[in-house]
């Protein structure tokens, strides 16, 4: 166990003391408890934490094509997740985060994201909100519709006397009155589709 000041540390790796101080403080440093660094397990952790690549141009650059090809597809009401800096992730129980493991969830996340954004392109996925106002019109639209010509329909029923011929109108009056209702919400759905 070889135990280096953080200056000694910056100075080995050709780093500036101030990168270390920020890796100091992701907890991405083993540090002793008089604040000096345990020079073989901080190896290790920011093996085990660093990209393998050790390139971050490229990875900028795929990270720009993610944004632009899938961000570009949302709303402008959303906000692209690059434009805001990812929160500080504290050590859970002592273990660290996993740089592999954390980009494959990653890019599993921009997949669904991608799949989400074709299905509403290919019209196979509608927003919530589109539903939930499409439904509660549909109840308010129907119910305005059988109450709508209960008026009309007493006085048409309270001349009547014969049975069969009150079931006849009030079959034809209800038949009519659904049938309606249903051209309205078929229309009142094709609008919704097509504004949103």
């Amino acid at each position: 166990m070889t135990i280096i000041s953080k200056t000694e540390f910056a100075a080995r790796r050709g780093w500036a003391k101030s990168y270390v101080s920020k890796l100091a403080s992701q907890d991405r440093l083993v540090l002793t408890e008089n604040g000096k660094i345990d020079l073989e397990a901080t190896e290790a952790l920011l093996d085990k934490t660093s990209d393998p690549s050790k390139v971050a141009v490229a990875e900028r650059h795929q990270q720009d094509r993610i944004q632009r090809d899938v961000y570009s597809q949302l709303s402008p009401l959303t906000e692209s997740t690059s434009m805001a800096a990812p929160p500080h992730l504290m050590p859970v129980d002592g273990k660290h985060p996993d740089y592999q493991k954390s980009r494959a969830l990653r890019e599993h996340n921009m997949a669904k994201l991608a799949e989400i954004e074709l299905g509403k392109a290919q019209g196979s996925l509608v927003s919530k909100e589109a539903v939930e106002t499409g439904a509660y019109n549909a109840g308010r639209l129907l119910r305005d519709q059988l109450f709508g010509p209960l008026p009309q329909l007493s006085h048409d029923l309270a001349a009547m006397t014969d049975p069969w011929l009150i079931e006849k109108h009030l079959t034809a009056t209800f038949r009519r009155t659904l049938e309606e209702a249903e051209r309205l919400s078929s229309a009142d759905l094709e609008h919704a589709m097509t504004t949103d």
